[in-house]
């Protein structure tokens, strides 16, 4: 599945982008199947605001955004929960966790959205690489944000898609963890022949990323 954006720039940053360069904003850009994308920016230059758009939470923007040539603004809600359902997770940066809820209780959630993508013992054996094991009766609103983080990445991996969207998955862990995680979003991705666009505040080594953009 590609991922098209045509002349894309959010309404309210329209003035602050008229007057610099940005390698998305105001331009066309496809990413193809399998690509693994970095976006590399400072914060306010609209690194959460382009995840919203790409998986169709925010809509206030000029330009057009498709999913294999289909406009975002004009799919069904039939089509946009399968989409959401099949193709596309996302790591979102405030994570939306139900706090309530166990760690694999959250984690759940997305494994049976319709038909299983993984059997329930895949939690256990991903939790394990990551090191969440000992947390995953807990909780999610008394764990850490660290360990919140990795609730949400095990979460997002356990229901198919050809693209994973991540918004800075990392921020609040040190680089052993990183490691481990980004080891795992790698293995699941390349199993999938999935691509990925992560956006992050500065450049990395974790993925053998395709192709890099600056906002």
């Amino acid at each position: 599945m590609q991922i098209q954006l045509h002349g894309v720039v959010p309404v309210p940053l329209k003035d602050k982008f008229s007057k610099r360069d940005s390698d998305l904003w105001n331009t066309s850009v496809t990413f193809l199947p399998g690509e693994w994308i970095k976006i590399v920016a400072p914060s306010g230059t609209g690194k959460t605001t382009l995840m919203n758009i790409l998986y169709k939470i925010r809509h206030d923007y000029e330009g057009s955004v498709s999913w294999d040539n289909k406009d975002l603004k004009t799919i069904s809600r039939d089509e946009l929960a399968y989409l959401r359902q099949q193709k596309v997770s996302v790591i979102f940066q405030d994570l939306r966790l139900f706090e309530n809820l166990t760690a694999r209780e959250n984690i759940e959630l997305n494994r049976v959205l319709q038909k299983p993508y993984y059997e329930a013992g895949k939690i256990d054996e991903m939790a394990e690489v990551v090191g969440i094991t000992h947390i995953l009766s807990q909780k999610a609103g008394v764990c850490s944000y660290g360990e919140q983080q990795r609730i949400a990445i095990i979460r997002a991996l356990v229901q198919p898609f050809d693209w994973l969207i991540m918004d800075e998955p990392f921020s609040h862990l040190d680089i052993a963890n990183t490691n481990k995680a980004a080891t795992l979003i790698a293995a699941e991705c390349r199993k999938r022949n999935a691509g990925f666009v992560l956006t992050d505040l500065d450049e990395d080594s974790l993925f053998p990323y395709t192709k890099s953009f600056s906002l």
